[in-house]
């Protein structure tokens, strides 16, 4: 080895440069780390926006004072996905989307509701994506309606709150693999402009009955606003259930 290259090792070897690569080995992960709080923050931002919009709607709607508190809405229930019988004494309408993250969080509280209350209370769905704020909702609306046509329109609302993140098309598709679906028939009835417009349709009555948030939902025409409780959907069902002339009653203490 000749001087140079003598000096050249040393060199190479020496504390600065190791100091060196440990400095760019130190920015690198540091990039990084800003990488992901970035895509995080960014997630977080979109929960933060939905829910800064609920709360601007819910605080601009006109204020409910006196009888107007227990007002009693018309909801067109008759060709709404639902479950429970159609002679219930209670039915429990809810005007829901398959984005909203206030509307996810409600579904184990009407699953708690459904289970206390079995046949005595109906429930049904009616559709109302937040296309302002939520890109995916119309088209996840769509293809639960097109699942309905296979009589999975349950099974499929299920699939999509538990895959609230990921509602672009193919995931769409995959889950209506998942269950069994004809896909083909499934393809095609989700371009069937009528499922479009049932949706619209359902969109409609929202904004002629004032609803502009998601969820709301009409216990025998009384309005619940929000992911509210479960003590707040029982008492308004208890009291409708003491209206029924044919109910259990034990039913209000189970």
């Amino acid at each position: 080895m000749t001087p140079d290259e003598t000096r050249s090792a040393d060199r190479s070897g020496s504390p600065t440069s190791r100091f060196g690569d440990v400095a760019l080995a130190a920015t690198l992960v540091g990039l990084v780390v800003m990488m992901v709080v970035s895509i995080l923050n960014q997630k977080e931002l979109k929960r933060l926006s939905a829910r800064i919009t609920q709360l601007e709607t819910v605080a601009n709607a006109p204020a409910t004072q006196g009888s107007a508190l227990n007002k009693v809405y018309e909801v067109d229930v008759a060709t709404a996905p639902a479950k429970g019988p159609a002679g219930a004494a209670v039915t429990v309408a809810g005007f829901s989307e398959f984005q909203c993250p206030f509307c996810s969080s409600v579904v184990p509280t009407l699953r708690e509701l459904e289970e206390k209350y079995k046949d005595r209370v109906r429930f049904v769905w009616k559709h109302l994506p937040l296309v302002g704020i939520h890109s995916n909702a119309m088209d996840a609306g769509i293809a639960a309606e097109a699942a309905r046509k296979q009589g999975k329109f349950w099974e499929y609302h299920d699939k999509l709150f538990a895959n609230q993140e990921r509602l672009g098309g193919d995931d769409l598709k995959r889950y209506a693999g998942e269950l069994g679906l004809d896909l083909d028939r499934f393809e095609k009835d989700r371009q069937d402009p009528e499922l479009k417009a049932k949706v619209q349709a359902d969109m409609a009555e929202a904004t002629a009955l004032g609803v502009r948030s998601t969820p709301t939902f009409f216990i025998n025409g009384r309005i619940v606003r929000g992911a509210m409780p479960f003590e707040t959907f029982a008492t308004i069902i208890d009291a409708e259930l003491a209206k029924s002339p044919g109910r259990d009653q034990k039913s209000s203490s189970n």
